[in-house]
């Protein structure tokens, strides 16, 4: 495999993450008392319009199988969304983000308690070092519902990162993407309706740019791990903190101080020498191969 394809997929990692990002944005500029469920229910019927041209895409064999965990994680992923909305509209950009990068750390820790998974040396040390990390950012005296959101949707990444693994292969990412909204959608037009919030047509350019955009993430996160070995480019999906920090510093005045990037690093910096080891290993196991 040749360094300019590790490059590229490191490259668009680096522009996928900061499309999530630019996401991000389009939610934090909505205004504080914007109904949260029918922003999410907006957004998740957009995002399905714009899968509509790759129905094609779908497996029309066994187009419901799976259907029960595709309905947990829908629902799972609407409950993160929702989430989010509250922690980016009231918490720094950058704050948010750095939480959200919780979520690695958290399928770890769910690895061990589901999957009877095992923690030791640096994956322990990542786990600690983490919600180390956390705490030093939200420090305990200013810990609140915005900070529990965003706590909530690295929660909800972290299990729908695990579930993924559970849904059948022969579907393939547009099938997923298409019947996790589809499965999420009844649920959030019944929130939505239950919110009892007038129509508020001001937030769909915000709702639209945020599907928009959070799908070409998607885009490019399949194109880059399709090109290389995971393991060989994850530690890019970090770039996504640099981005928070400038978005937030450029679009919103939003200025990190030292308790935000002591715990940033506490959490970004083990989960970067994971990704490192993955990638000698699998240097290691090729050239063992070749030899």
């Amino acid at each position: 495999m040749s360094g300019k394809t590790v490059n590229s997929a490191i490259l668009l990692l680096v522009l996928g993450n900061a499309m999530a990002l630019a996401s991000d944005v389009f939610i934090k500029l909505l205004e504080p008392d914007t109904p949260i469920f029918q922003f999410v229910f907006l957004r998740s019927l957009l995002t399905l319009a714009c899968l509509m041209p790759f129905l094609g895409a779908l497996d029309t064999r066994q187009p419901f199988q799976g259907l029960g965990l595709y309905l947990l994680r829908g629902h799972i992923h609407l409950m993160g969304v929702a989430c989010m909305v509250v922690s980016l509209t009231t918490l720094p950009l950058a704050t948010a983000n750095a939480i959200f990068y919780a979520a690695p750390v958290l399928v770890m820790v769910l690895s061990v308690v589901f999957f009877r998974g095992r923690l030791a040396g640096l994956d322990a040390f990542a786990v600690i070092s983490g919600f180390t990390g956390i705490i030093v950012i939200l420090q305990p005296v200013t810990i609140n519902w915005m900070a529990l959101s965003a706590l909530g949707t690295a929660l909800s990444l972290a299990l729908n990162a695990l579930l993924v693994k559970k849904l059948p292969s022969r579907h393939g990412t547009v099938h997923k993407l298409l019947f996790n909204y589809l499965a999420a959608l009844p649920a959030a037009g019944a929130l939505a309706w239950w919110e009892g919030a007038a129509w508020q047509s001001g937030m769909l350019v915000s709702a639209m740019g945020s599907a928009v955009l959070i799908l070409g993430y998607n885009l490019t996160v399949l194109l880059a791990y399709h090109r290389v070995e995971a393991s060989r480019v994850t530690s890019a999906e970090y770039t996504g903190l640099i981005w928070a920090i400038l978005f937030g510093w450029v679009l919103f005045g939003e200025q990190p101080d030292g308790w935000f990037l002591m715990g940033s690093a506490l959490i970004v910096g083990p989960l970067t020498l994971i990704g490192l080891r993955q990638r000698r290993s699998y240097r290691a196991a090729i050239t063992n191969a070749d030899s």
